[in-house]
C-alpha cells in the first residue's frame, strides 16, 4: 500500500447498494509524514494527561491552537484523500469538508456500557443511511497506531490494523463497522484524526444545504451524548449511556428504529400530559 490508493472492493454477498467502498492508503510524501511525526509530538505535550485515562478522548479540531490547525489542515485538505473519495463518484460530483465536526481522537479501547464502548462495537457512524442524496465519507486518519488494534469493514469486506502514517476512507452512514483489540497502557497510543466529508452533485443546492445542516445537527446532538455518558460514574451518565448504546443497536437493524421509538415515546407522553392537565 503506497501513495496510489489501494480501493477496497466489496467481498461476494456484501451489501453494496450506494454504498462507498473502504478504502486503505498512506502518506509516503516526507512532507507529509514530517506533519505527522510534528502532529504526535504535539498531542503527547497537550494532551499528557490524557493520554494515560482510561476513557478515550475526542476534541474538536476547531478548538484547537490555530498552529495545530494548520497541520491537520495540511492533511486533512490533501489532494491524495480527495481523489480516493472523487474517483468512487460519478463526474460531477463536489467535496463539501465538514470540519466543523472534525476531531482528534485518543483512542483507548473501552467496553463499560459508556457512551464510548459503541466506537469499538458494532456500530454505524451515522444514523441517516436512508437518505438517498450524495454521501458523507469519513477518513480515519492514523497520526499514531500499532497493528495490536484491527478495523473491521464489514459491508465492504475488509479488514486492516493500521499503523503510522495510513488513513483509512469509510461511508459514514452505510458501513457497518468495529474494532478488535484490547486495552494494553503499554502499547503506543493510538492517535487519529477523524474527518468528514460531504460528496454530493451539487454542493451549493439547498439538497446539499439541507443534508449538511441534518447531518451536522445529529452528529452534534450524539457526540455530546456519548462525551457526556463515557466510563459514567453517576445515575445520570449511567443512563445516558445505556439509551446510547440502546439506540447504536436499534440503528444496526434500521436507522428509522431509534427515531420511531423516540417518536412513540414523545407521543404517549404528550398524551399522558393532556389526560393528566384536562379537566376530569
Amino acid at each position: 500500500m503506497t501513495d496510489a490508493i489501494d480501493l477496497a472492493t466489496p467481498a461476494p454477498g456484501r451489501r453494496a447498494t450506494r454504498l462507498f467502498p473502504a478504502t486503505l492508503g498512506r502518506f509516503d510524501d516526507p512532507a507529509d509524514r514530517a506533519v505527522v511525526d510534528g502532529l504526535v509530538r504535539w498531542v503527547e505535550r497537550q494532551f499528557r494527561a490524557d493520554l494515560q485515562e482510561r476513557p478515550s478522548k475526542h476534541v474538536y479540531v476547531r478548538t484547537l491552537p490555530a498552529e495545530a490547525i494548520g497541520r491537520i489542515d495540511a492533511l486533512r485538505d490533501s489532494p491524495l484523500i480527495a481523489a480516493a473519495i472523487l474517483r468512487a463518484f460519478p463526474p460531477g460530483h463536489a467535496i463539501t469538508a465538514m470540519k466543523w465536526t472534525d476531531e482528534l481522537y485518543i483512542s483507548h479501547y473501552n467496553k463499560d456500557l459508556g457512551g464510548d464502548q459503541g466506537l469499538f462495537s458494532r456500530h454505524y457512524d451515522g444514523n441517516l443511511r436512508f437518505v438517498g442524496y450524495g454521501a458523507v465519507v469519513r477518513a480515519l486518519i492514523y497520526l499514531q497506531s500499532d497493528d495490536t488494534y484491527k478495523v473491521v469493514f464489514h459491508d465492504s469486506g475488509v479488514e486492516r490494523a493500521f499503523t503510522d502514517y495510513e488513513f483509512g476512507l469509510l461511508d459514514f452512514h452505510r458501513e457497518l463497522h468495529w474494532v478488535e483489540g484490547r486495552y494494553d497502557p503499554a502499547d503506543r497510543q493510538r492517535i487519529l484524526l477523524k474527518c468528514n466529508y460531504m460528496v454530493t452533485p451539487n454542493p451549493n443546492g439547498l439538497a446539499a444545504r439541507a443534508v449538511l445542516w441534518a447531518n451536522t445537527g445529529v452528529f452534534a446532538v450524539v457526540k455530546a451524548a456519548m462525551e457526556y455518558s463515557k466510563s459514567p460514574r453517576n445515575p445520570a451518565q449511567r443512563f445516558v449511556g445505556l439509551l446510547c448504546n440502546l439506540f447504536r443497536l436499534l440503528n444496526n437493524l434500521h436507522p428509522l428504529v431509534p427515531l420511531v421509538l423516540i417518536a412513540g415515546v414523545l407521543a404517549a407522553g404528550g398524551y399522558l400530559l393532556l389526560r393528566w392537565a384536562s379537566p376530569a
